[in-house]
């Protein structure tokens, strides 16, 4: 038998935060109160008995001189619902949640945060989005340069791979284990159910490990005030894999296209696609068609090839709602680049004009992704700043040596210097996002007219005429 791993800690409880959550048909929305679980990496992990297995980016040696020996060792310990707030910057409203970057407390500080919709108190919510639309109302209005308020699915397991780990896993869904993405992370202190001790680098602003976690991903919303993007991230495997050597991919190895997974993705960013009035954010709520100083609502719709959730998955359409009016998504401003759409001309056609390789294309695709929406997802919602490119990816030119004047180089409007993270988290350690409304139905549901009274219309305390934001933010 497997040493029993990842233990569940006894400390403290795990008391998930409420979470609201709309099912759409053509006759309406129903309510249902889910809840969210904080990622098992910003969890203490100790011996059982209050002693750190991991502190200060080292792994205590004695508790965990290997892999399996610490993952025999150590706990992962809960979160009561007043340190969800007090120690992870996360507080829930009636409509939903709100993450704060930069939470101080006695023990340290915790930088952003990630979450994932349970279905039960063990389970995740598993979504397949193929024939189906997908809506959240965001409000982005707090978030400046450099940061990431993300809303996205990972195909994890539903039980965060206690099944999967042999026995190795006993923490599972209900402790936020199981991650994965499309860049195959390092950074997860846990992958399978053994500890990503071996190699450790901990002289990293984030230390990583010689494993990574891979899955494919599919990014509904990755954005701030600035600049916004959705992509589609394939990968050649079902489920989630650890990963080791070339097949994560490492871009510091020269390596990123040998992986299982496609890193770059397929993204639809209107100011890349040299669109730039479309999205931003001023005190003049016309200056753009879609205006972060106020909530957005956020409508993703999977079209599949038949228009049945058999079919393969052929477009990923995009449109918004903001002040009652609905917004169709940015068309491409490039001549060479047509749609305002993620399919496959459009994916071809941005790879041809951009130079960039066709990474998406080799694995698989569009039809890739929808086989692994087929096969169901977990919905993240996560704050983050970015300690490898600054977040230059998403905001601003990357690869910052290059020319700007290349097609496809200028991602948004914020300087080259905005997104390092010593500089954001001492500006601005109070930047946030709100995550509202979250709604999932067939195509058409979660349109204005199906909404439930209480997830329509404005709000006044952070949208429109607020003249409480600081001026910071719109710089």
């Amino acid at each position: 038998m497997p040493a029993s791993a990842q233990q569940v800690g006894t400390l403290k409880p795990e008391e998930h935060p409420p979470m609201p959550f709309w099912t759409c048909t053509e006759k309406g929305c129903t309510k249902e109160m889910k809840s969210l679980a904080q990622d098992s990496n910003w969890r203490w992990i100790h011996n059982g008995q209050g002693t750190n297995c991991y502190d200060k980016k080292e792994w205590d040696t004695t508790l965990c001189p290997d892999p399996e020996t610490c993952a025999a060792n150590c706990h992962l310990d809960g979160i009561t619902s007043d340190t969800y707030a007090s120690s992870y910057g996360v507080t829930t409203e009636p409509r939903g949640v709100k993450l704060e970057l930069v939470t101080k407390t006695p023990y340290g500080t915790n930088i952003g945060s990630r979450l994932y919709l349970m279905d039960t108190e063990s389970t995740y919510q598993m979504f397949k989005l193929k024939n189906t639309e997908f809506s959240i109302t965001v409000d982005a209005s707090r978030l400046p340069c450099g940061l990431n308020g993300a809303v996205y699915f990972v195909e994890m397991d539903a039980d965060g791979g206690k099944l999967a780990s042999d026995g190795t896993n006993t923490a599972g869904a209900k402790y936020g284990t199981g991650y994965c993405d499309a860049q195959c992370p390092h950074d997860m202190k846990f992958i399978k159910g053994k500890a990503n001790v071996l190699e450790w680098n901990s002289t990293l602003s984030t230390p990583i490990g010689k494993y990574g976690s891979c899955c494919a991903e599919m990014d509904i919303w990755e954005a701030n005030s600035r600049a916004t993007a959705y992509t589609a991230h394939p990968c050649n495997l079902t489920g989630s894999m650890l990963c080791d050597g070339v097949e994560c991919g490492d871009t510091t190895k020269g390596e990123r296209y040998k992986g299982v997974c496609d890193k770059d993705g397929c993204d639809f960013n209107a100011f890349r696609l040299d669109n730039k009035t479309f999205y931003g954010r001023t005190s003049n709520m016309q200056d753009f068609d879609v205006n972060s100083r106020a909530p957005i609502m956020v409508v993703t719709q999977f079209v599949t090839s038949d228009g049945t959730d058999t079919g393969d998955l052929v477009d990923i359409r995009r449109f918004y709602m903001q002040n009652g009016k609905l917004i169709p998504n940015a068309n491409s401003s490039l001549a060479e680049v047509k749609g305002n759409s993620l399919n496959k001309q459009l994916c071809d056609e941005m790879k041809t004009v951009f130079g960039d390789t066709n990474d998406f294309a080799a694995k698989g695709g569009l039809k890739a992704m929808g086989e692994a929406l087929d096969r169901g997802m977990v919905l993240a919602l996560s704050l983050w700043d970015d300690d490898t490119a600054n977040m230059l990816w998403l905001d601003s030119a990357f690869p910052p040596d290059a020319d700007p004047a290349t097609p496809g180089i200028l991602r948004g409007p914020c300087k080259k210097t905005s997104g390092k993270i010593a500089y954001t988290r001492k500006q601005y350690p109070r930047a946030s996002v709100r995550y509202l409304d979250l709604m999932v139905g067939k195509i058409g549901t979660t349109s204005e007219s199906h909404r439930p009274e209480e997830a329509q219309g404005g709000d006044e305390e952070y949208g429109g005429d607020d003249r409480r934001l600081s001026e910071q933010f719109l710089a």
